[in-house]
């Protein structure tokens, strides 16, 4: 297990509060902030379109990054494909994907509304859209994903880890259903990536979209999308960087990923993506995953031993613990922790309302854990919620 004293002074940050909003945006370390430094120092200049040095350099950086971020996925770089985060990646299967009236799509009630809107817009186009409703603890069984196709099924969208109640889904069971049915998947991987081994082969899925600034430890404006048949998607987007030749009326597309990435992208923010997926990979995406999986398990067990605290979600969970304190709303909660003890957390519907009027309240407060959290900061939300 790694020294989470040492990791904490990568963020000074934490000195200052008890963050445990980590599921929103995490912090990010020093390193790949000195990354994004560096860039703007010594080499800045835009990626692919120049052969002066400094042109040169940024590309280096910038696709050194891929590589860093397709291996820490068990993914071909070629396949990678850089979003400003995991609601542009979704969008862009969406918008892309070659839909026909009477198209059928399987989607969930857990959703963040990211994995949920860009679908039910697609009604408008003739699209069915069926929505599966998980247990009270925030399972989503497979069979139930398996009843719900039809002949028409292009795509099964499903999250890996909710938001809401940070249940883990078994992805590998529904993916196999999708192939055996001849529907693709798409996961969001928000809450996943960085957080827990996450090998794109292993699951076999056809795309994954995560954010940069979440488990991956990188700034805002970055994120994932991996496509693994990037033939069957044409970019909504078109522009500089995506085409190999321009002729009259016509023009042909350059091959992925720089078709799906057009005009100049965040280049410090990617080069600090790369630096930060550098960092959780010498710690050890597995050591962490254990680490907070034991913080968000004593956090659940013991709020829910409070008698006036509901704790929501399944006894084995990611590093994220949804409650209320009967008799206050959420929001309440949230501004008397920070005023009170400094404590940073999440109140509202999380962008997921369906799910929460599934639970029958309109918010939640919801305290979520990385690598750099402690033991002493899941006693004093406790001992404050407990005040």
């Amino acid at each position: 297990m790694y020294n989470v004293y040492a990791v904490r002074e990568d963020f000074p940050v934490l000195k200052e509060v008890v963050y445990l909003d980590s599921t929103a945006t995490t912090q990010t370390p020093i390193p790949a902030v000195e990354a994004m430094v560096e860039y703007f120092y010594r080499y800045a200049g835009n990626h692919g379109r120049g052969a002066h040095r400094l042109a040169r350099e940024t590309t280096n950086h910038y696709e050194d990054a891929r590589e860093t971020v397709a291996r820490f996925l068990n993914a071909d770089p070629s396949k990678t494909v850089f979003t400003k985060n995991t609601t542009e990646g979704i969008n862009l299967v969406a918008t892309s994907y070659p839909w026909e009236a009477g198209d059928h799509i399987v989607t969930t009630m857990l959703e963040h509304h990211s994995n949920l809107l860009p679908w039910l817009r697609l009604q408008k186009k003739g699209v069915n859209v069926t929505v599966v409703s998980p247990d009270r603890k925030g399972i989503i069984d497979p069979q139930m994903i398996e009843n719900a196709l039809t002949d028409r099924t292009k795509l099964i969208a499903i999250t890996q880890v909710s938001n809401v109640f940070g249940s883990i889904q078994n992805i590998n069971r529904i993916t196999k259903i999708a192939r055996r049915n001849g529907a693709k998947t798409l996961i969001d991987g928000a809450q996943s990536a960085g957080h827990m081994p996450v090998d794109l082969k292993d699951l076999e899925c056809d795309f994954f979209a995560t954010a940069g600034h979440k488990g991956l430890l990188g700034p805002q404006g970055t994120g994932v999308l991996y496509i693994r048949q990037p033939d069957v998607l044409e970019s909504a987007s078109v522009g500089g960087g995506t085409v190999s030749d321009v002729s009259g009326l016509s023009y042909t597309l350059e091959p992925s990923p720089a078709c799906f990435e057009a005009g100049t992208p965040n280049i410090p923010g990617v080069i600090g993506l790369g630096r930060a997926v550098e960092y959780v990979e010498k710690i050890g995406v597995s050591e962490i995953e254990k680490h907070e999986a034991k913080l968000s398990g004593e956090a659940a067990k013991r709020l829910s031993e409070l008698e006036h605290v509901e704790v929501y979600g399944p006894e084995n969970r990611a590093g994220i613990v949804p409650f209320n304190v009967k008799g206050l709303h959420a929001h309440d909660v949230a501004l008397i922790l920070d005023q009170t003890r400094k404590i940073c957390v999440r109140s509202g519907h999380h962008c997921a309302i369906p799910i929460t009027r599934f639970l029958e309240v309109d918010s939640t407060v919801r305290a979520s854990f990385a690598l750099y959290n402690t033991e002493e900061e899941v006693d004093i939300l406790v001992n404050a919620v407990n005040a």
